[in-house]
């Protein structure tokens, strides 16, 4: 019994860890939800904080608490939100679809902190006063993943997209075969081919800068059903302005608290945003497992880092481990949005109640894209090596450089001429110079890999 401590709610009497800064409401959520030891993420749980902290604020300010509960509010939940009470937020995320175990969790653990600080301190009376979880938890995405997305997704794209760009110029004058249909096309160089990426990337850090816009319209002011009972109407911009205050994020007061807490709009635009981003990442990481194939039986064009061995059986194999991390975030992440896409459905009446399933999916994709992004980057996009032989081999092989020739001498001897090249496996330069009656140097300006690169026609007639 000494491990223990009799703490009550309004349905009566509950044993809790005696060690646990947690009450009774924590603790019944603890007994009825033991489904998957998911627990909201740090960032969840420092969104809190800072609401609570901010909370404390707005109404010292409008003469609803005492200076000293307050400050002892104030300093809890800064604690809260500077991570030193992780441990004391165990709710699995599979809860109550409000979130109102997990916003008691907080009134909880500020409230004894504050009350052994000396203050006088109810969870709900004071710590969420002027407050609903219905409120609270929608902010609390919005806050969450705003400073995500603004304090590490975006960073960490803007690292990849330079080191694309990087990349790019020291390629630009390096020829390659073009591929379509996984099939020898037109010439292209590396860095024409790492500018779409690039410009994938930029693109990508647009829509989510572009969806950040919604998601720095809060809430918190519509209490329980969004008309704002017990709230002072002043406390949803006031809680906007502290919470800007607090962050240096320009958040503020939705015009509709109606939308903020019976739908996740804005959450499910940001998710389809980084969706279509992990979209790109994949695009990108399979051009590059293609591009180093091989080294021998494959397309061999690049060679990627050699970061650790590929086999537990093969000695000497290297794999292109880094763009394969990058495809499995890439495939969680569009996973994560099909589940917020139905979460955003649920939004019955006033409330939407799937919001711990949209904010532990929605951070983890944030979090996730962040930190590949910054492995491709370092670790792939930055090192590797370009295999100039093979590549210069399989251009010079390329019958389909022969469409440069169609303005000079028609599709279809064109046609005739990559055929034969094809069949007899020679460089199409060898086979033209038979069958098109073009001498050596106008075949040479016709078909430069480089010249072709830049597109226009290259010939008369």
């Amino acid at each position: 019994m000494n491990n223990f401590r009799i703490e009550h709610d309004s349905m009566g009497e509950l044993k809790v860890p005696a060690e646990a800064l947690y009450g009774a409401q924590t603790q019944r959520a603890i007994d009825n939800f033991p489904i998957s030891g998911l627990h909201l993420p740090r960032q969840f749980i420092r969104a809190l904080g800072l609401i609570k902290a901010a909370a404390a604020e707005v109404n010292l300010a409008m003469g609803h608490l005492k200076k000293n509960q307050a400050a002892a509010i104030r300093k809890a939940a800064l604690a809260v939100a500077g991570g030193q009470h992780d441990a004391q937020f165990p709710i699995d995320i599979f809860q109550t679809g409000s979130g109102t175990s997990t916003n008691m969790n907080a009134n909880e653990v500020i409230a004894h902190l504050a009350v052994a600080a000396g203050a006088k301190v109810h969870p709900n009376d004071h710590v969420n006063y002027g407050q609903s979880s219905n409120d609270v938890i929608p902010t609390a995405i919005h806050v969450s993943a705003t400073l995500t997305a603004s304090g590490q997704l975006l960073p960490a794209l803007k690292h990849l997209k330079k080191a694309i760009d990087k990349r790019a110029r020291e390629l630009r004058n390096t020829p390659k075969t073009g591929r379509t249909h996984l099939m020898d096309a037109m010439p292209i160089t590396f860095g024409q081919e790492l500018s779409g990426w690039a410009a994938q990337i930029g693109s990508a850090i647009e829509r989510i800068g572009d969806a950040l816009k919604r998601m720095r319209r809060l809430p918190q002011g519509g209490t329980a059903v969004g008309t704002g009972i017990n709230a002072d109407p002043k406390f949803g911009p006031a809680m906007a302005a502290q919470l800007k205050k607090l962050t240096g994020v320009k958040f503020e007061s939705a015009q509709n608290y109606f939308e903020g807490m019976a739908a996740q709009d804005a959450a499910v635009e940001l998710s389809g945003a980084l969706k279509t981003l992990a979209v790109a990442l994949m695009k990108i990481a399979n051009d590059l497992r293609w591009m180093n194939s091989g080294p021998l039986a494959g397309l061999g064009e690049i060679e990627l880092p050699a970061l650790q061995p590929g086999s537990s059986i093969m000695p000497g194999k290297v794999n292109p481990v880094i763009p394969e991390a990058t495809a499995m975030v890439a495939a969680q992440v569009i996973g994560n949005d099909a589940s917020i896409t139905i979460a955003g459905q649920s939004g019955n009446f006033q409330l939407n109640v799937m919001l711990p399933l949209i904010a532990h999916n929605l951070l983890q994709s944030i979090g996730i894209l962040a930190n590949v992004s910054m492995l491709l980057a370092d670790k792939s996009i930055a090192g590797f090596k370009v295999n100039k032989a093979r590549v210069n081999q399989a251009l010079a092989m390329n019958p389909i450089l022969v469409t440069a020739l169609n303005p000079v001498i028609g599709y279809e001897k064109g046609a005739a001429t990559a055929k034969l090249a094809y069949k007899q496996h020679r460089p199409i330069m060898e086979v033209a110079l038979e069958t098109t009656g073009l001498s050596k140097a106008e075949l040479q300006k016709l078909l430069d890999p480089m010249a072709l690169t830049r597109g226009g026609i290259h010939g008369g007639g």
